[in-house]
C-alpha cells in the first residue's frame, strides 16, 4: 500500500502530456505501422488491412478478405508516393503489398501452402529499407529457417503504372507481378555426425566456428531436456525449435557499397539463432548457386565468448550491439571488423530480454567526436524489470548506469522500451499495467506520463499496438473502452486511434532534434577503403589494449571450463 502510494505522489509531481486528437480504429486492429515520411499509417486487423492519412486520419485504401486476421505488418517507402507492405497473419502466411495511386495490391504471397501435410508457418517477416529485400522465419514440421528474398522493385513499379493505366481496379488482381527471388536459405548450425571433438577440429575456421556452435547447443538442449520427462521432453523439442534474429544492414566495412547497388540500400544481413555464440554476415549481392539446396556459408562470422540472447543495430548500422549471457554486453565495430569493447554489467540478477541503442545523446562541451573517439550509447532492459544504461566506445572507458530498480509490483514491469529517435535521449517506456511515460535516460528522471482519455484504457497493454512516427514527432497507440464506460456496458466498445504529438507541448521543447535524412549521416566517420579501415582497426586496438587484456583472460577462463566439461562429458 505504502509503494503504490509514492508511486500515485510521484506521477502527480510529473507533468502530463494529454491527448493531441483520437478516431475510431476498425475492429480487431492488431497491429499499425507508420511510413517512414509519416504520411500514412497501415493497419492490420480483422478482414485484411488498410491505409490511413496519418494527418487527417481518413482511411484512402482496403485490402479485405474473409476469414482473414492480420497480426503483423510494416510499411516501407519503395518510390515517391509508392509504399511497400509486409504482413503475416493469423495462419502465419506473410505477404508483400504495394500501396500506390489509392489502391493496395497484392505483389506476393512469400510462403503458399501447397501441400497442408508440410504447411510453412511465418513467424517473423522483415522489409529492408527500401524494399528491396525481405527476410522471413519460416517453421515447417519442426524445423526452422530463414529465407531472404530480393524483390524487383523496379519491375513492380513499371507494373502498378500499367495496372493504374487500365483504370479498372478490379483488373489489378489479374496482373502477373514479377517473381521475388530467393537469395538466401540458411538454417541453425548442425551438429557433426558423430559429435565428437575430433569432426570439430578442422582446419576451415569457419567450419570448426559452426560445427561447434551446433555441437554446443545441442548439448545445452540435452542438459536442458535431462529434467523433463520424456513427453516433456517431445513438447520442448517440438514447441521451442531454434529461432533466428536479422537485420539488414547499409554498406560499412567488410561490406562496401556495390557500385551497381543505389545508396542508402542494405549489402548484407547478419543472423543468430537462439543458444548460438556466433553472429553470422551474409552478403546479399552474390548471384544465387544453381544448386539452391546448398546452405550458403557466411561470408562473415563474429564469434562471442558466451550465447547470444539480444541483439539491436544503431541507426546507421555501423554498429552491433549483443546482449550476452552471464550479463555480458558486447558491441562490435562493422568498419574493423573486431569488438569495440565488452561491458560486464556485474550484476547477478542481470538476464537481459532486450536492448536499443539511445539516439542523439546530448554532448558536453567538452566532448569532442575525432577519429580516435566514439561514444554510443545502449539501453539494457532485464527480464526482472531493471533497466541500465551503458556508454561505451572507442577512446572512452565504459560505464554502467542503473536507470530503474526492480518493480515491487509485476504491474510495473516495462513491456515496452523503445528508443524515441526524434527526441535526445528519451525513450518510451509502456509498463504492464497501462501507463504510458517517457523516461530521460540521461538525467534518470521521467519527463511526463501520456494519459489516454478517462473513458478508456490502453489496448492490450503486455503487448501494445502503436507505432512511432519521427516525421510527426508523434505517438500513435490502440486504446479500448473502460469496462465500467456505459458504451461497453451496451455492447458499443470501439476502440480509439490515441495520438500524442511531442512537438509543440513546453516540456518537448528542450529534448526536440531534427534527424539526418540518411541514417549514415549520423556516423562521420564512414571510410569504405582498405587502407582507412586498417588504419581505424589499429587505432582501435592502441586504445583498448587494458580493457582487451582483461576480457582475453575471461574468455580463457571461459575456454578452460568448457574444453573441461566437454572432456568430462566425453570420458564418461
Amino acid at each position: 500500500m505504502e509503494a503504490t502510494c509514492r508511486s500515485e505522489t510521484s506521477r502527480n509531481k510529473t507533468p502530463t502530456l494529454e491527448l493531441s486528437s483520437a478516431t475510431q480504429l476498425p475492429e480487431s486492429t492488431n497491429c499499425m505501422a507508420c511510413s517512414e515520411d509519416g504520411r500514412y499509417l497501415s493497419l492490420g486487423h480483422s478482414g485484411g488491412l488498410s491505409v490511413w492519412c496519418a494527418s487527417s486520419l481518413i482511411c484512402v485504401a482496403e485490402w479485405l478478405k474473409d476469414r482473414l486476421e492480420m497480426t503483423s505488418v510494416q510499411m516501407i517507402c519503395m518510390a515517391e508516393s509508392t509504399y511497400l507492405l509486409g504482413s503475416i497473419d493469423d495462419m502465419g502466411v506473410a505477404r508483400v503489398f504495394a500501396y500506390h495511386s489509392e489502391a493496395i495490391h497484392l505483389l506476393s504471397v512469400i510462403n503458399i501452402m501447397e501441400d497442408i501435410n508440410q504447411r510453412s508457418i511465418c513467424l517473423t517477416f522483415e522489409l529492408s529499407k527500401g524494399g528491396n529485400y525481405g527476410a522471413a522465419s519460416i517453421s515447417c514440421n519442426g524445423a526452422v529457417w530463414l529465407d531472404v528474398y530480393h524483390f524487383p522493385t523496379e519491375a513492380w513499379r513499371k507494373e502498378l503504372e500499367m495496372a493504374v493505366s487500365q483504370q479498372d481496379p478490379n483488373l489489378s488482381g489479374d496482373v502477373k507481378w514479377s517473381p521475388a527471388a530467393l537469395v538466401i536459405k540458411t538454417r541453425p548450425p548442425k551438429t557433426p555426425a558423430d559429435g565428437s571433438l575430433e569432426v570439430l577440429q578442422t582446419a576451415d575456421i569457419l567450419t570448426h566456428c559452426l560445427a561447434l556452435d551446433g555441437h554446443t547447443s545441442s548439448h545445452h538442449q540435452e542438459e536442458e531436456q535431462s529434467y523433463n520427462t520424456d513427453a516433456e521432453k517431445a513438447k520442448e523439442t517440438n514447441d521451442h525449435p531454434r529461432r533466428c534474429t536479422q537485420h539488414f544492414l547499409l554498406p560499412c566495412g567488410q561490406f562496401p557499397s556495390n557500385s551497381k547497388a543505389k545508396s542508402g540500400l542494405p549489402v548484407s544481413v547478419c543472423v543468430w539463432w537462439s543458444g548460438s555464440h556466433n553472429l553470422l554476415h551474409y552478403c546479399l549481392h552474390k548471384v544465387p548457386k544453381n544448386k539452391p539446396d546448398m546452405e550458403p556459408l557466411p561470408d562473415v562470422l563474429c564469434p562471442n565468448a558466451n550465447e547470444i540472447v539480444c541483439s539491436a543495430v544503431s541507426r546507421c548500422t555501423c554498429f552491433i550491439a549483443l546482449g550476452l549471457s552471464n550479463a555480458l554486453v558486447c558491441v562490435w565495430d562493422r568498419h574493423s571488423g573486431s569488438p569495440l569493447s565488452v561491458v560486464s554489467m556485474l550484476a547477478a540478477e542481470s538476464v537481459f530480454s532486450r536492448l536499443h541503442f539511445v539516439d542523439y545523446w546530448p554532448l558536453s562541451a567538452d566532448d569532442s567526436q575525432t577519429f580516435t573517439t566514439v561514444e554510443i550509447h545502449l539501453m539494457v532492459v532485464c527480464k526482472n524489470g531493471v533497466i541500465h544504461t551503458v556508454t561505451t566506445g572507442r577512446g572512452t572507458e565504459s560505464c554502467t548506469m542503473q536507470l530503474t530498480e526492480r518493480p515491487e509490483d509485476s504491474g510495473d514491469l516495462p513491456t515496452i522500451t523503445a528508443s524515441v529517435s526524434f527526441l535526445q535521449g528519451l525513450s518510451l517506456v509502456v509498463q504492464r499495467n497501462g501507463k504510458m511515460l517517457l523516461q530521460d535516460v540521461v538525467n534518470k528522471t521521467t519527463v511526463c506520463f501520456l494519459i489516454p482519455p478517462t473513458t478508456h484504457l490502453l489496448a492490450t497493454p503486455c503487448n501494445p499496438v502503436y507505432a512511432l512516427s519521427a516525421k510527426q514527432h508523434a505517438l500513435f497507440i490502440r486504446g479500448d473502452q473502460e469496462p465500467s464506460c456505459s458504451a461497453f456496458a451496451n455492447g458499443q466498445c470501439q476502440s480509439q486511434l490515441f495520438i500524442f504529438h511531442f512537438g509543440k507541448p513546453d516540456i518537448m521543447k528542450q529534448y526536440n532534434v531534427s534527424l539526418p535524412d540518411s541514417p549514415q549521416q549520423q556516423n562521420a566517420l564512414n571510410f569504405d577503403t582498405l587502407d582507412d579501415s586498417c588504419n581505424l582497426y589499429l587505432q582501435q586496438r592502441a586504445l583498448s589494449v587494458d580493457e582487451r587484456n582483461k576480457t582475453l583472460t575471461q574468455t580463457w577462463k571461459k575456454l578452460q571450463e568448457t574444453a573441461e566439461m566437454l572432456q568430462q562429458r566425453h570420458g564418461s
